[in-house]
């Protein structure tokens, strides 16, 4: 699998140790998220946005209301961020602690889809990111859905992406002879079981792609 690009924006100044370049990585931590940040400038004012998102091989897909103004400016450089925490690292010494954690930035210029039919395939990979089966399962947009709907591909041609996993750093150091407890404390988000809408009718099931996915 091809290596990442390195640009004077992704180039790893500090903690270089923790940077992956191969592009299987960037995949590995858009796999296990479905929640991004999207940097962007409005009106001379930064903006950080959280917005679901999907991805492909080559496109980052962002979904968001037409009437959202980090989603309709100019065609101009934005920053996106993804990161999954795994755990706190406690150390001996509180300057020494730190977070596990897999995180992946990426710089593009956004294209916004006009075309139904781009918008429709953007919105079924964020979907099936987000839940699988779901969108063969329910409704899909009505054309007057559709065109309220705004649907951003962001090529993935210039990202980065850091990881850090393991015990404390300090083990060598003075502070080992303290005496205190040091180690991680692993933290993994678990789906819960499915609750129903009350207002749904008796007798519906819950899909099995739903019911399946809350026993993983």
């Amino acid at each position: 699998m091809t290596a990442l690009s390195s640009t004077e924006r992704t180039k790893l100044r500090r903690s270089k140790d923790k940077g992956r370049e191969d592009r299987s990585h960037l995949y590995a931590v858009l796999r296990a998220a479905f929640i991004c940040h999207l940097g962007i400038i409005v009106d001379g004012t930064p903006m950080v946005v959280p917005t679901v998102y999907g991805f492909d091989d080559d496109h980052l897909y962002l979904h968001g209301s037409v009437a959202s103004r980090s989603l309709t400016q100019p065609a101009t450089t934005v920053c996106v961020t993804v990161t999954v925490v795994d755990g706190l690292v406690l150390a001996r010494s509180l300057f020494e602690h730190s977070i596990n954690y897999r995180s992946a930035m990426i710089y593009g210029v956004p294209q916004i889809l006009v075309d139904p039919w781009d918008k429709l395939d953007a919105l079924r990979i964020v979907t099936e990111h987000v839940t699988p089966g779901q969108w063969n399962y329910a409704r899909r947009p009505s054309t007057k859905e559709l065109a309220a709907t705004t649907m951003l591909a962001i090529p993935l041609a210039e990202a980065s992406v850091k990881t850090r996993s393991g015990p404390p750093d300090d083990a060598d150091s003075p502070d080992a002879a303290l005496g205190l407890w040091a180690g991680e404390l692993p933290l993994r988000s678990v789906w819960q079981d499915p609750v129903p809408d009350p207002a749904l009718p008796a007798g519906i099931e819950t899909p099995s792609h739903i019911a399946q996915r809350a026993r993983l």
